[in-house]
């Protein structure tokens, strides 16, 4: 480690910590030539393998871009899409693998993106999966509608149609 003052070759470390939980790790320097401390920190370079198999390095501005052609027109903020990317970033390294296929990070961006926007998520999803009919569409519309369906709970019905009380001076009713 070269010292950012002098460029003298070689650092000493006083202490280490871990931050961004434990993602990366914080080294505090000391330069045994000019005497001055500073601070690194490092963290393992994600890349990622296309299908071409060339890597690159991970970049979360590409998840936030891709998605963001999905929301065209929909009511997704710029922080709903960072805060997507951050998601899909955190999934990728939980899995604790260096480098990551493209389609693996295409399959981390569905999750995601179908609880923020179901229109965006059915965009993205004709893209990523090749759509080629109505009967794609219709069997992944089918899938999202099923998924409704089974979180759907009865009692539910209730505050919907009024049945059910909110205030809290009212006495319960049974």
């Amino acid at each position: 480690m070269y010292c950012p003052f002098c460029k003298y070759p070689d650092s000493r470390v006083i202490d280490s910590r871990t931050s961004d939980d434990g993602a990366a790790i914080r080294r505090r320097r000391s330069c045994p030539e000019c005497g001055r401390r500073f601070t690194t920190q490092e963290t393992v370079i994600l890349t990622v393998a296309k299908r071409s198999g060339v890597t690159e390095p991970f970049n979360r501005d590409k998840i936030v871009r891709g998605v963001q052609r999905a929301c065209q027109g929909r009511p997704v903020s710029e922080y709903q899409l960072a805060l997507l990317a951050q998601q899909v970033e955190d999934a990728i390294r939980s899995r604790g693998s260096g480098e990551v296929p493209s389609h693996e990070i295409g399959l981390a961006i569905l999750g995601p993106l179908r609880d923020l926007d179901e229109v965006a998520y059915l965009r993205f999803a004709s893209v990523y999966r090749g759509f080629e009919s109505l009967t794609d569409f219709e069997e992944e519309i089918a899938a999202l509608r099923a998924e409704h369906e089974s979180a759907w709970r009865p009692e539910d019905a209730r505050f919907l149609s009024g049945e059910a009380e909110l205030s809290s001076d009212s006495e319960p009713t049974g």
